[in-house]
């Protein structure tokens, strides 16, 4: 057991009988980690607020990491980003709430990618930063894939199609492919950052379709990905 001072990013909170929480975090240095927050649901006093361990939270914490697979302790905990807006505003709430949901269903290696968890940070404390977000969570799960291995090749993009189990664009047309309409708004994305998003407008249809293609994109990668829950709470928000 080794005591460790770690940025971390909470993915999600479960409530383990009356009084405890199981919180998952993102660290900075180690990866994924899961830790025992004892008694935090009661006592109201006590270092450790429930309020630290909401969904993306983006925390300074100092804990017992014992070994893989195990469970963790949380000795000191402070927030760092505090957010401004995402607290107050329901579309940005249910973007963190989705955004959360698939982070802490593909993300499970206990070890150490910074570059991963810098972009994760960026990109929240971007969202916190504006007004027009309507299109974050697509450029921010088309982005991911490339910290996952499978951002789309983005050669070759003349082409008719795109082959989303290859992640390469082609001329054959068929059951894995996409093209027509829903290419065209699929590549708006390609190649671009967060201070690019305001420049492209979806419509509603448009984004819902954007959104299903990015979704089958990581289904088809992603071994065991899990359909979100919260996607129609999502869909509701941007109708």
């Amino acid at each position: 057991m080794a005591i460790t001072n770690t940025k971390a990013i909470v993915f999600s909170a479960i409530k383990y009988g009356d009084t405890n929480l199981i919180v998952k975090c993102l660290t900075y240095n180690e990866g994924l980690k899961s830790y025992m927050i004892k008694g935090v649901l009661k006592n109201k006093k006590g270092k450790l607020k429930p309020a630290y361990f909401q969904p993306l939270t983006q925390l300074q914490v100092t804990a017992n990491h014992t070994n893989k697979n195990t469970l963790n302790y949380i000795k000191e905990v402070q927030v760092i980003h505090p957010y401004e807006t995402i607290h107050t505003s329901v579309v940005k709430q249910t973007i963190i709430l989705f955004l959360s949901e698939i982070l802490s269903n593909i993300i499970k290696e206990e070890e150490e990618n910074k570059p991963l968890y810098n972009y994760i940070e960026t990109a929240l404390i971007w969202l916190d930063s504006q007004k027009e977000i309507a299109n974050f969570h697509l450029l921010f799960l088309l982005n991911l894939s490339r910290f996952l291995g499978f951002y789309p090749d983005i050669t070759q993009r003349e082409k008719l199609s795109f082959n989303l189990i290859e992640g390469k664009f082609t001329d054959i047309d068929n059951h894995q492919t996409i093209s027509g309409s829903s290419l065209t708004s699929f590549k708006k994305l390609l190649g671009i950052n967060f201070n690019e998003i305001n420049t492209i407008s979806f419509n509603k249809e448009e984004r819902q379709t954007v959104l299903r293609i990015i979704i089958k994109y990581f289904e088809l990668h992603l071994n065991g990905f899990i359909q979100p829950k919260s996607l129609d709470v999502l869909k509701s928000v941007f109708n």
